[in-house]
């Protein structure tokens, strides 16, 4: 079992959201899950051949198996440059849903190619929202939308930078609602400049696993947009992550920096 750990979306060598890569493993899904229980990382991912000859990806958090973790695949995909320094791109399927998943390396980033994938019916209510994210109605823009790219969002536009800092949310609440609609937690965002915003990620149960960076959440939020954005996140973490999503025409490309680290 070869593991590997990189940092993804980084703004800088010392910062990023961890992925652990694990080759040629033969643990079973149960082991899976815990083994990345274990692990110091928000993700790990499983790469394996599967019976098409396709490189497969399986995903796990610390609490849940995944359909799509976009961090994760980064890591994947940086590991696979590595090893193969004169190949620019590379294709991947996702183990649950087999989503194809095309991989190209851009000068020092790796941009990950997917295409909007199909959402639960849900009529999401902006009071619901801010009494799950424990703010006032007014802090909240619009009507939360949900997008998705493997992994359905719903996106929250708030009016400041401030709110979106200050937010405390009732977790096990996001996750219960999450759970009952099909959804895959909350991305709180907000607007800094033109196609610049900064967003946190709302899909765990312990405020200590909140992402650094979320890849899903920058392609849902792009196609919501329909516009190529910059997207930053983790500043409040100590880990400033930048993600930059490039749209057109109902697919988006999200990408940004991957480097190892020591496991």
């Amino acid at each position: 079992m070869n593991i590997h750990r990189m940092l993804c979306f980084g703004r800088n060598d010392e910062s990023g959201n961890a992925a652990i890569v694990v080759e040629d493993s033969a643990l079973a899904e149960p082991e899976r899950m815990k083994f990345a229980q274990r692990q110091d990382a928000s993700a790990t991912v499983f790469v394996e051949a599967d019976a098409a000859g396709d490189m497969q990806l399986d995903y796990y958090y610390p609490h849940a198996r995944s359909p799509l973790c976009l961090h994760a695949t980064l890591a994947a995909s940086a590991v696979f440059f590595e090893r193969h320094p004169d190949i620019g791109r590379v294709r991947f399927v996702t183990s649950i849903h087999r989503q194809t998943l095309e991989v190209e390396r851009v000068d020092e980033g790796i941009f990950v190619g997917v295409k909007a994938q199909p959402c639960p019916a849900l009529t999401s209510h902006v009071a619901e929202t801010a009494r799950l994210l424990r703010v006032e109605p007014a802090d909240v823009i619009g009507t939360p939308g949900l997008a998705s790219v493997g992994s359905p969002k719903l996106l929250v536009e708030v009016a400041e930078q401030s709110v979106l800092a200050a937010l405390r949310p009732d977790l096990e609440g996001i996750a219960e609602w999450s759970r009952k609609h099909g959804v895959s937690g909350m991305y709180v965002y907000c607007r800094l400049d033109d196609g610049i915003y900064a967003g946190r990620n709302f899909n765990h149960l312990d405020s200590r696993f909140e992402d650094a960076a979320t890849g899903v959440a920058a392609g849902a939020l792009a196609l919501s947009l329909k516009r190529s954005i910059t997207l930053l996140q983790g500043d409040a973490l100590g880990q400033p992550c930048t993600l930059m999503a490039r749209y057109a025409d109902g697919t988006v490309q999200i990408g940004g920096r991957a480097i190892r680290t020591a496991i």
